[in-house]
Order: C-alpha cells, then structure tokens, then sequence
C-alpha cells in the first residue's frame, strides 16, 4: 500500500479521527471530502461523513453565511454517526472557520489548518475581520497553523479557485498517511468525463500538498486501517436509495428537483436506462405524483422522489392511489421544516405528515432506513410491499443519510427482490375490480387491457364493482379493507430487537437516522453502570408489534428525535400543554404509555454526547426533555 509516511514527523496513534473541510461555496471542499472519505472506506476504515452546505446557490463568499464544507469521521472500527466534535479542521478563511466556532464543533485543542493570507491582505477592513475573528475564536485551545493555501496553489494553476481544495487533500494526505495510489484512482474517476490534463494538474496538487505537510508539519495520525474480507461498496444514502431502486426492479421514477432528494434522480439518470428504467423530470411536483401514479396504474413498478415541500404538494395524488389501491413507492428525504424551511439541513419533521396528511382515512406504509445500507434494502422492501398490498408505501430518509456516506458489504441480487411477471389473464366470470378477500381486504390488481376487466376508477367512494357509491354500507366496507391490509401486514413483522438488556430504568427509542448515534450515548452510559437500552422503529405504519410489552421492562421511556419538542417550565409550558416529539405523539397514542422525548432541530445531526447527556438526565431527575 503506498501510504505516505514522514520519517521526521511526530506520529500519533488513535481509533479515529473527525476532519472538517470548510471553504466558501464553490471551492471544492465537497470534492475534496468524498475523495478523502471514499479513500478512507476503501482502506478498511469505517467512515461517516456529513456535508455542510448553504441553502443559497450563491452566498456572499467570505463571510460566516458562506460556509461550505464536509465533516469526515473514521475510524479503525465500524462509524455510525457524525460523532461529538472534529479533532482537525482544513480552513480557507477564517470566517468559514468562525461560523463552525459559534455552533461549537471544534473540540477544545482542535488543530485547524487555515489560510495565511487573509492576516495580512491588502484590503484593512478583511484583515480587521480577521483580527475580530480570531480574537473571538481565542477562549478555545484550538492549535491554529497558518498554511498559505493559495500560494501554494497558484505555484501549480493560474486559478487558485480551481485547486486549493487538492492542495488541501493533500495536505490530509500526509497528515493521515492515506493511500495515494487509491487517491490518485478516485481523481481519475470523478474527472473521467474531462481531459487526461484534468487528471494529472489534481494529482500534481495532491502531491504538492503532500511535499508541503512533509516540510511544515511536524506530525502525523496513524489511524490503523483493517480491509474487510468480504466485498464493500461505499456510496451515500441517495445513490443507495437510487440503486436499491433498480435493485428492486422499478421501471419509472417522476421527480420534481429539491433540496436534498434531487440526486437520486441524478443516480438513477446516469444508468437507469441500461435496466429499462426511465426518470421523467416533471413541471411541478403535484405533476410528478401523478405522472408516477398513472405508469404505475398502467402496470409500470413506479417511484417518485421528494422531500417535505413536494411531499405537501402529492398529498392529494397520495390520497387518490390509496382510494383506487394503486400500488406506489414514494421517498421522501426530509429536510428542516415548515414550508421550505430549511432546505440544506437535517430534521424528522415529516412523519406526522406522512401518516395523516390526508384528509378521511388514509392508511398507507411508513419506512424509516435507519442506515445508508438499509436506504437500499428498503427500495426493494418498499416496492414489494406496494405491489402486494396495493397500497402507497413512504419511505422517509433524510439530509443526514441522504449525503452521508459509509462503506457496507456488497448486496448480493436476489431475483425474489423484483417484481413476478403482470397477470394479464382473463378475469374470471363475476370477479369484480375489488373482489375484496374479507379476511385480508386484498384484491386482485387489474391492468389496462386484462380481458375482461374494463371499470371506471375514480376518486370518490366506490363499491366492488368500482362504482361510485355513496351509501354508508359500502363505504364502510371500503375503509374496512384498505385498513386491514396494513392488519396483514402487520402481522408479518417482528418486534423490534432491544439494544442492551431488555429490562431497566430507561428505554430509549428512536427511528430513521438518529440510530448509530443514540446506540454510541447508549454505550457510554451502560458502561459507567447505567441500566439504560435502545430500540430503533423502522416500520412507523403500521408500527412493529410488542411495543408495549417491551416498554413494560423499562421503568421510563424517552424517544429521541430531530424535530420539536416543547420544554416544561418554559413560558407557558406544562404537563398538560406540552407538544412531543412526533415519534412519541404516535407511541403515547399508540401504547398508552406514559411516554417521554427529548428532541433537537438544529438543522443537523445529533451529538451522541448531547444523547448521553440528555438521557443522564432523564434517569437522574426523570424532568422532560
């Protein structure tokens, strides 16, 4: 493996490691992490990154607002979550630096790497910035090293713009003593649709950075690296939602682009058409449901892609497949919200919605991935689901899966993850559009041009017969069936397993994303002697069962979310007036159980050390949130 190693620098050995790159908008700190974080995976590192970017196109550059940027935690052992703060961070100006300060992600002792240029620049008001800056950034021990980045960049390019982010690689190079034939690979690869010349200056700055850490740095991490003997991949969880897709045998996917679902569509652009699918970008997102939703009437295994705002926007197209029970997968990947809140930025603020944000009784299945691997898996869960049940299933990922990215072992295809030939066989005399099965309330899915099949589908109330019908009996019944598919379902769950024991004085239970880190504040507190477990929902609708049998073993319960929660003895908040977290709104109805929550919406991930803290408080004073 040709690492590179400093004889002359000082090495220090350690589990793991979480590096930020942070530069304005359009410097390339996006380009440089992915390159670094995949180099990592590829070694044998668990990795777990998470970007940083502005929700506007174009910020002003040099200013708190600006930052861009990605977080890379790895480590020699399997990395689940973000972590609690970076240990080193790669700075092109100080007020990309300062805007990470203020939301307290440099560890005390942090070394940061920033540009040398701006202490001294020309213009008085940008060094007297400067000046404010570090002077507010000086209550921390950061270890602050003055690299000129731009200097050093410009000895290999005319346009420093277009190279400080491969500099800055290889700085991280040296100091981590990455593999750089791996590196020069994944260079090649991003740059593959561009000229050869492309290639070799990135590679040039790559190793001009390398010779620049060797000379001026006088040490180095050694973050041992164990390749894995079964096959990996490593992606994010958008690209594998989008090959889960394929996976899983779907043929169309209408989308509306929005922040931060519209790379799926990218994904699925790029290959989709070499397994017979088809991406169709659509005028609006109300479009896109409905354009999905015909292919899918016309027999087609149809996705659309969204997040919040366009979620808002298909409930009325959502409503009409559940009335006609018009199979249909829909991914949502949240974002901060109301309205568009907050568009580059993480939350789980869209589950309520997706369970009752239509009007009458519209019952439908709820998917939460709890790790990029399972965005995958839960494509083709979601489509099976769909197409058995005839029923809308929603998948929810998020910004932090959506972007992340993490290594997982290589799926193997299984041809039971795509869809059985379509049943265009005659229907039999008196078999009607919605012979319901009393017992399941599931019928037979009739295509277009199934002989005998012709019926009107509508979306007002209808009878078997697929008429509308407005008397109380057959409406009745109607609700009947669509709701005891979800029954069935149900019925071939199993209860969520129990992180930890499964007895205790705290529960902890989250759902989607938030799992790697609630499990790691989980272990802290089980190893200071806490009796304290965790449990994941992965099915929100209907939920898993056992629910309240496995809360039964635990003196107090506390779900953990990233969405709004109001806290007792705030102005006006009490007991009786206080708004939970989403997920514990479903559980206390669901169970009857005296459920607590402790939620942040900060517009990022959860800290595992905010958890940790979080739940010693729960088990010492048992006060909400």
């Amino acid at each position: 493996m040709n690492r590179t190693a400093n004889s002359g620098a000082t090495i220090t050995a350690v589990p793991e490691h979480t590096v930020e790159i942070i530069t304005n908008s359009g410097e390339g700190a996006q380009k440089c992490a992915q390159i670094f974080g995949q180099t990592c995976a590829k070694m044998g590192n668990g990795v777990w990154t998470v970007e940083i970017i502005p929700a506007e196109i174009e910020p002003p550059a040099h200013t708190v607002t600006s930052t861009s940027g990605n977080i890379i935690r790895f480590g020699t052992n399997k990395i689940t979550n973000w972590g609690d703060q970076s240990k080193l961070a790669i700075a092109f100006n100080e007020q990309v630096c300062l805007s990470r300060h203020r939301l307290d992600s440099f560890e005390d002792g942090c070394i940061i790497l920033h540009e040398s240029m701006w202490e001294t620049h020309e213009d008085e008001n940008i060094r007297a910035a400067y000046a404010e800056a570090m002077q507010e950034m000086s209550g921390k021990n950061y270890r602050f090293i003055p690299v000129p980045i731009e200097e050093e960049t410009l000895k290999i390019v005319d346009n420093a713009q277009h190279g400080k982010n491969m500099f800055a690689l290889g700085l991280l190079t040296e100091i981590y003593q990455r593999d750089l034939a791996l590196i020069e690979k994944q260079i090649a690869h991003i740059f593959k649709h561009k000229s050869a010349k492309v290639t070799e200056v990135n590679i040039e700055l790559v190793k001009h950075g390398i010779a620049w850490a060797r000379e001026n740095l006088g040490f180095q991490f050694d973050i041992a690296s164990v390749p894995a003997e079964e096959s990996r991949v490593v992606m994010n969880g958008n690209q594998a939602a989008a090959l889960g897709a394929i996976a899983a045998g779907m043929e169309f996917c209408a989308m509306y682009p929005i922040t931060p679902a519209t790379s799926v569509s990218h994904e699925l652009a790029a290959i989709f058409e070499n397994y017979g699918g088809m991406v169709h970008q659509a005028e609006d997102e109300i479009a896109a449901a409905g354009v999905a939703l015909g292919a899918s009437y016309g027999g087609k295994v149809a996705l659309t892609v969204t997040s919040g705002p366009g979620l808002a926007l298909k409930t009325e197209f959502l409503a009409l497949a559940i009335m006609t029970e018009i199979p249909l997968v829909v991914l949502d990947v949240q974002r901060g919200g109301p309205s568009t809140g907050l568009p580059t930025k993480v939350e789980q603020s869209d589950l309520l919605a997706a369970l009752y944000a239509q009007p009458g009784d519209a019952p439908k299945v709820v998917i939460a991935p709890r790790s990029i691997e399972e965005c995958f898996h839960s494509m083709v869960t979601a489509r099976r689901i769909a197409e058995t049940f005839r029923c809308v299933v929603l998948v929810l990922t998020d910004a932090n899966l959506a972007s992340g990215v993490q290594q997982f072992t290589r799926p193997e295809f299984d041809a039971r993850w795509q869809q059985n030939p379509i049943d265009f066989s005659p229907l039999t005399d008196g078999l009607r559009p919605y012979d319901w099965d009393t017992e399941t309330g599931l019928s037979r899915r009739v295509i277009p041009g199934t002989p005998g099949g012709q019926h009107t589908v509508t979306g007002l109330a209808h009878d078997e017969e697929s008429r509308v019908s407005y008397d109380p009996e057959s409406n009745e019944r109607g609700c009947k069936m669509r709701s005891r598919k979800l029954a069935v379902f149900q019925s071939t769950l199993m209860p969520p397993p129990v992180y930890g024991d499964e007895e205790g004085d705290l529960l902890v239970v989250g759902w989607g994303s938030t799992q790697g880190a609630i499990e790691e504040a989980v272990d802290r507190a089980r190893n200071e002697g806490k009796k304290v477990s965790t449990c994941q929902l992965t099915f929100l609708s209907p939920l898993e069962p056992g629910l309240k049998e496995i809360f039964s073993h635990f003196k107090k319960v506390m779900t953990v979310e990233i969405n709004y929660s109001d806290t007792v003895g705030d102005p006006y908040i009490t007991e009786e007036t206080r708004r939970y977290g989403q997920l514990a709104w479903l559980l206390r109805a669901h169970t009857l159980v005296n459920i607590d929550c402790w939620t942040s919406c900060p517009g990022q991930p959860l800290r595992p050390n905010d958890i940790y803290n979080s739940l010693v408080a729960k088990l010492e004073t048992g006060a909400s949130k």
